[in-house]
């Protein structure tokens, strides 16, 4: 019934986390920090944690060096947080639009973005 529906769902959205990023249950980057030690900085344990943070950083960091631009999609606005901590960590330069941006401002970005 409805009762299994709801756990089938959440079984869901504790498994895209999984996919996406670790750092996505609280408690994963505290057990990190404490199995890893202090040798790795933040953007690097940002991105060892995460296969698909691993392949965003090698393109990203191969894009940046030839001028590209990117897009970058996410359903999740807690893994937009973790890619903005990781653009910022790396100095890349960047936008961030969800859905709490004002549509003025989400204007204003994208003719930035498409400027030349």
């Amino acid at each position: 019934g409805a009762r299994s529906q709801l756990s089938l769902l959440n079984i869901i959205t504790e498994l895209k986390k999984c996919c996406n990023h670790p750092f996505l249950f609280q408690s994963a980057e505290e057990e990190y920090r404490l199995r890893a030690g202090g040798d790795d900085d933040v953007a690097t344990r940002l991105v060892v944690t995460s296969g698909k943070m691993v392949l965003l950083d090698k393109l990203l960091r191969r894009l940046a060096v030839t001028g590209h631009r990117v897009l970058v999609f996410s359903q999740m606005v807690r893994v937009l947080d973790i890619i903005s901590d990781y653009m910022r960590l790396r100095g890349f330069q960047h936008q961030r639009l969800d859905g709490s941006t004002p549509a003025q401002q989400r204007h204003q970005a994208m003719e930035h973005f498409n400027a030349p």
